[in-house]
């Protein structure tokens, strides 16, 4: 996952700073408090488009923080988008630092470890090739080098027993920090292949001048949720609450259409 890591450092300073925690018991487990709003801090990684990333202007956006900013409108808290290092996302949530991790975050495999939402997003892993590669199936990987982000779902899906068959014909894995550093690899030759989120796949795909394809094998699939600390299931309870409003009121579904994931959603 990309990362500036001068932003992330001053990001995780300021993020320091804040002392009312939304994981406590009552009433202030709702929100950390400023002067006027509970302030909600969510966690995600700025470089995980659609699902939330930095966009040309500076600004953080995404499917996933347009749906946690309508969370906080009809909560009336006040959005705060903490980027946070991918790696340190369990700490970050249990020191507090951030109310929930929401950035395409796979449940399975997870399900004992956090306080989940209903999941929202089906979604699946796959590989990325040169559209001129000559790669159509699974046993054309064998041979070649394949690049997967570190702690992704893709590299836990390639850990599994499952798919050990498929990881060990590769000529290496490359384990990579962010998906931009993985397609740069795959232009430049340096892998032939990468192993990600489909959705997150697409959108490179089209954002890229580069001619590439999916292939049609699934790697695994998986379902998208709200992660929580174990223990504030109160705060959970509350984002569920609202979400399963905005599936009624059709507002789930506007925002879903906007970043071109209605096949994606989970009705």
């Amino acid at each position: 996952m990309k990362k500036n890591w001068t932003t992330r450092l001053m990001a995780g300073i300021a993020a320091g700073t804040m002392v009312f925690s939304l994981a406590g018991c009552g009433s202030s487990s709702d929100g950390k408090k400023s002067a006027d709003k509970e302030k909600f801090i969510v966690g995600f990684d700025a470089a995980f488009p659609p699902y939330g990333y930095q966009d040309e202007n500076g600004e953080y956006v995404g499917f996933d923080l347009d749906l946690a900013a309508e969370v906080c409108k009809r909560n009336d808290w006040e959005l705060v988008k903490q980027p946070i290092d991918w790696n340190a996302k369990d700490m970050e949530l249990n020191s507090g630092t951030i109310n929930c991790i929401w950035n395409g975050f796979t449940m399975n495999g997870r399900e004992d470890e956090y306080a989940w939402t209903e999941p929202y997003v089906d979604n699946s892993q796959v590989f990325v090739v040169k559209a001129d590669s000559g790669i159509a199936t699974f046993a054309d990987l064998a041979g070649k080098s394949v690049a997967v982000q570190t702690d992704s779902s893709a590299e836990a899906a390639l850990k599994e027993d499952d798919n050990k068959e498929l990881k060990d014909s590769f000529k290496e894995l490359v384990v990579v920090s962010d998906y931009n550093t993985a397609f740069m690899n795959l232009d430049s030759n340096a892998v032939e292949a990468i192993a990600m989120d489909i959705g997150v796949a697409k959108y490179q795909m089209e954002s890229r001048d580069g001619e590439y394809k999916i292939l049609d094998d699934v790697l695994s699939a998986e379902q998208y949720a709200v992660g929580f600390a174990k223990n504030n299931t109160e705060l959970r309870d509350k984002v569920q609450k609202t979400l399963d409003e905005m599936r009624k009121d059709g507002k789930f579904a506007e925002i879903a259409e906007k970043w071109d994931l209605t096949d994606s959603v989970i009705d």
